[in-house]
């Protein structure tokens, strides 16, 4: 029940990164530049302020972690962060194998 959970979720990630692919490309049609939306001005206009509390949050436990990783991310495509969440969640949620040669009753 929770590894098909987190597939649907994974899945719809999946989905939005490719809506945003879509999105970023009807972008440079129309304005013959590319750019890209990066994931923390994604962020920012969906919500301002749980960016500011989470950057809080996470430089009082570790201020290395904001500048190393997290900055890092935040500054990515929106389409790229979606998708690589999607297909981990994905991938580690996947139904096990059957064993060979063996009944599960």
């Amino acid at each position: 029940m929770i590894r098909g959970f987190f597939r649907l979720v994974g899945l719809l990630l999946l989905a939005g990164g490719f809506i945003f692919m879509v999105y970023d490309g009807a972008r440079w049609v129309a304005d013959q530049t590319l750019r890209f939306t990066q994931f923390g001005q994604f962020w920012n206009d969906i919500h301002q302020s749980s960016q500011q509390a989470f950057r809080a949050w996470v430089e009082s436990k570790a201020p290395w972690l904001w500048t190393s990783v997290i900055r890092v991310v935040l500054e990515q495509p929106v389409f790229a962060v979606l998708g690589v969440l999607g297909i981990l969640l994905i991938l580690l949620f996947r139904p096990r194998k059957p064993l060979i040669g063996y009944s599960r009753d």
